[in-house]
C-alpha cells in the first residue's frame, strides 16, 4: 500500500517508520526546513520537503496513486485542506487526520474523516493543568466501534515498573500494543519489562479505562 503522511512531528515520524517496517511504501511531507533536515537521514528517500497543503507538492509526492493519506501536521486548517483535496479531487477513500483543537472536530466530521483526537504533545500540556494525577492520554477514540487507544506514561511510582507484561496482565478487552522507550517503538511480548519513563500504548474497550488506570498509574 502507498501512503502519504503529512507532518514530520513525533506522530508523523513514528507512523512513517512503523508503516515502512510493515512493508508499505510511504512518503512523509514536511515544510519546516530544519525538521526536514533532521529527519532526512533517518528516513532516507522517504521524506519530501514541501507544504502538503499545496497541490503541486502532493502531486510531486504521487498522490494520484496513493491509497491512504494521513494528515498529522500541527495546523488544523492544513489538515482539513489536505484531507479535502485527497478525498474530493483524488477520490482517496482511506484518510486519517489529527485534530489539534477539539473545537474543530465538526469540520472533520462533515468531511467524513475519522480523526485522531489530538496531538500527543498538546494533550500532555492540557493534562498537566487539568488532571495532573493521571499520566494518561487519549490518542484515538472510535465511538462507533467502541474502542479507544490511550497512551500512559509510567512514572517512578507506577506499580508496574520493573514487572513484565505477562506478570502485570491487562483487563479483558484491552491489549498493550506498543511501548515507546527513549524515542523508539517496541512491540512487547510477555517477557518485556516495563521501565520508568515508558509510554505505553493500549487499545481497549472504553469501559475498561478506569480499571487500566488503577493497574498502571500511581493514583
Amino acid at each position: 500500500m502507498y501512503v502519504i503522511v503529512a507532518g514530520a512531528g513525533k506522530v508523523g515520524v513514528n507512523l512513517t517508520r512503523e508503516l515502512l517496517g510493515q512493508g508499505h511504501e510511504v512518503t512523509l511531507i514536511e515544510n519546516r526546513r530544519q525538521r526536514y533536515l533532521g529527519v532526512e537521514q533517518l528516513l532516507e528517500h522517504n521524506i519530501l520537503y514541501g507544504d502538503a497543503s499545496e497541490l503541486w507538492v502532493l502531486e510531486r509526492a504521487g498522490i494520484e496513486r496513493a491509497e491512504m493519506v494521513i494528515a498529522v501536521t500541527g495546523d488544523d486548517e492544513d489538515n482539513i485542506l489536505i484531507c479535502q483535496v485527497a478525498k474530493e479531487k483524488y477520490g482517496i477513500g482511506r484518510i486519517i487526520a489529527r485534530v489539534n483543537n477539539p473545537s474543530n472536530r465538526a469540520h472533520f466530521d462533515l468531511l467524513g474523516i475519522k480523526p485522531v483526537v489530538s496531538a500527543t504533545e498538546l494533550i500532555l500540556r492540557l493534562l498537566e493543568h487539568e488532571v495532573p494525577h493521571h499520566n494518561l492520554v487519549h490518542l484515538l477514540d472510535l465511538e462507533e466501534e467502541e474502542i479507544e487507544i490511550i497512551e500512559i506514561r509510567l512514572g517512578s511510582k507506577s506499580p508496574v515498573v520493573g514487572r513484565s507484561v505477562g506478570e502485570v496482565g491487562t483487563p479483558d478487552n484491552s491489549l498493550v500494543i506498543a511501548i515507546i522507550r527513549e524515542g523508539r517503538g517496541v512491540v512487547p511480548n510477555a517477557s518485556t519489562v516495563f521501565e520508568e519513563g515508558d509510554d505505553i500504548l493500549v487499545v481497549l474497550d472504553p469501559e475498561r479505562e478506569e480499571e487500566l488506570k488503577q493497574i498502571f498509574t500511581d493514583g
